[in-house]
């Protein structure tokens, strides 16, 4: 026969009981306390690191990797005493660096490599690289910033190569392929693209572009599962030859935008073919930000957000992100950047030194 015990007997084994499952859950509460603190000490996988320089509507991109290599994308502007090479020091500073590896000119236009002889009487830099000889010999201004960059090189012996389509970058800790230089794209579609895309037919068709902006190096730069597009100022024509019928790219994480986010470039059918989370907008007050352009942008598929580096006076209130997004507003410049860190596994997040506040985004599902 089963036992009976008295009433208080009962009351008794639910008071133990009660006690014993208590004294567990004090024993799991402290075991993950212990647990988190220990998580918090021990420092996650360093990032890679992108600092967005601003150089007032040129373009200077800082990559960082997690041990330390560097790329730089484009010097800015020459002249107002040294100021853009002075920003970019700062964010190489910032990083932890006292030379740069590698500087990549996407191409010749003076507010891309124009700052090379000022940026090169700061800090040391490994080597260069370029898409080939300067195709606008008929632009002063072009032919200005070719020379002075030729020159600067020649004078330290600083080593010089020259891109072509499918090629790898020698920068150790990314995965950094040419996609475009010189005039010249890869043939073949890169894995996870090859789709048809369907926006082609709707896109306006325009005439070839005959400037360095048509022979810009663009990159496709890969850390862990996050790839990241900068073309330069690469230009609507040749956009369409990229994914046009064939989406070549594939999608893309972050879309560093074309051409300061003028019309010239920044085509539906590139936006619908890489269909980016982020958009990250190297524009100036007075330079960059065409309405036009930022709603092709900020309406592609997938877009979350749309980063800026400057409020676009030509944009106004109805073509700019919100004041969250833009790290310097309208007035008196202030030189404020933009900071992307990237982890291996998809984690990214996207820092405004105006604001000094960070958003994060998960990998994409």
């Amino acid at each position: 026969m089963p036992r009976v015990y008295p009433a208080h007997f009962a009351v008794q084994r639910r008071m133990i009981a009660l006690f014993n499952s208590s004294a567990i859950a004090v024993l799991l509460g402290a075991a993950l306390l212990a647990f988190t603190e220990k998580s918090q000490a021990e420092p996650a996988a360093k990032p890679l690191e992108i600092y967005f320089v601003d150089v007032e509507g040129g373009q200077s991109t800082l990559f960082v990797t997690p041990e330390g290599k560097s790329l730089l994308i484009d010097t800015g502007w020459p002249g107002n005493a040294g100021r853009d090479a002075d920003r970019i020091v700062a964010a190489a500073k910032r990083a932890g660096l006292s030379k740069i590896d590698f500087v990549l000119l996407t191409h010749y236009h003076t507010d891309h490599t124009g700052g090379v002889p000022q940026l090169l009487a700061r800090i040391p830099v490994g080597a260069f690289i370029d898409h080939g000889p300067n195709r606008e010999p008929g632009n002063p201004e072009t032919e200005q910033a070719w020379e002075g960059y030729q020159k600067a090189v020649s004078e330290k012996g600083i080593k010089r190569i020259i891109a072509k389509p499918g090629d790898l970058l020698p920068v150790q800790g990314i995965r950094a392929e040419v996609v475009s230089a010189d005039g010249a794209l890869i043939e073949n579609p890169l894995p996870g693209a090859g789709a048809q895309n369907l926006a082609c037919s709707t896109t306006e068709k325009r005439a070839a572009d005959q400037t360095e902006n048509a022979r810009s190096l663009g990159t496709i730069i890969t850390f862990g599962k996050i790839r990241i597009l900068d073309l330069g100022d690469l230009t609507w024509d040749k956009e369409m030859e990229l994914v046009c019928p064939v989406n070549k790219l594939g999608p893309i994480d972050i879309f560093v935008v074309s051409h300061h986010g003028w019309l010239q470039s920044n085509s539906p059918a590139l936006l619908a073919a890489i269909s980016p989370r982020v958009a990250i907008m190297d524009n100036g007050a007075d330079k960059g930000g065409s309405p036009s352009s930022w709603d092709i942008i900020r309406n592609s598929p997938k877009l979350e957000d749309f980063w800026q580096l400057h409020f676009s006076n030509e944009g106004s209130a109805l073509h700019n992100s919100k004041e969250f997004f833009i790290a310097n507003l309208r007035g008196p410049d202030a030189g404020n950047y933009l900071k992307l860190s990237v982890w291996e596994d998809g984690n990214f997040e996207v820092y405004n030194s105006r604001t000094q506040d960070v958003k994060h985004y998960p990998p994409a599902h």
